[in-house]
């Protein structure tokens, strides 16, 4: 495995403290509060690759350990062992899954946007199992209260994060996803 750059770091930083912005826009939907984080996850994913994407979200986890940098101002382990800990858990197979994807070709906004659904498969499976096992649901009642009430925002958020990729990686901006533009 190879060394990281400064530059890769500082642009996995980056994307680090854009997940920890996106985590101050929360709007309370039952146990789960709807932010921008599945967006900014997701993108970090398809514009950085899956080893730097899944980077910038451990690091996001890490750093929410100590400061305030989940959904609602929250930190601590107590976050990320608690009802929705499975959700911020599966924002690391989010970014690895988009980057994966976008990163086996072009970067076309097809495969962006199957890269962006796709990685909500991680952020749903974890979180609505986490969520039944915190919150003694059944797996119904879990997919009810914690995916159902997401599902069509959360889409959004991906086609949202597909553009905005695709836009991204074709500016000279030196990104690891700028070398796979489309035409």
């Amino acid at each position: 495995m190879s060394r990281l750059t400064t530059r890769e770091l500082a642009t996995a930083a980056l994307f680090t403290a854009l997940i920890s912005v996106a985590a101050f826009v929360a709007i309370p939907v039952g146990s789960v509060p709807f932010t921008l984080q599945v967006y900014v996850v997701l993108l970090a994913g398809m514009v950085l690759g899956p080893r730097l994407g899944t980077l910038s979200v451990a690091a996001y986890l890490v750093l929410g350990l100590a400061a305030p940098v989940y959904a609602g101002g929250g930190s601590g382990l107590g976050v990320l062992l608690g009802p929705t800990g499975g959700y911020l858990w599966g924002f690391i197979g989010a970014a690895l899954v988009a980057g994966l994807i976008s990163h086996r070709g072009e970067s076309t906004v097809q495969r962006l946007l199957v890269a962006g659904l796709a990685g909500l498969v991680p952020i749903y499976a974890l979180g609505a199992s986490w969520l039944a096992v915190q919150l003694g649901l059944s797996a119904g009642t879990a997919v009810l209260t914690g995916v159902v009430p997401f599902v069509w925002i959360d889409a959004v958020k991906a086609v949202a994060a597909a553009f905005t990729a695709r836009a991204v990686v074709s500016l000279p901006l030196g990104l690891p996803a700028a070398y796979r533009r489309g035409r």
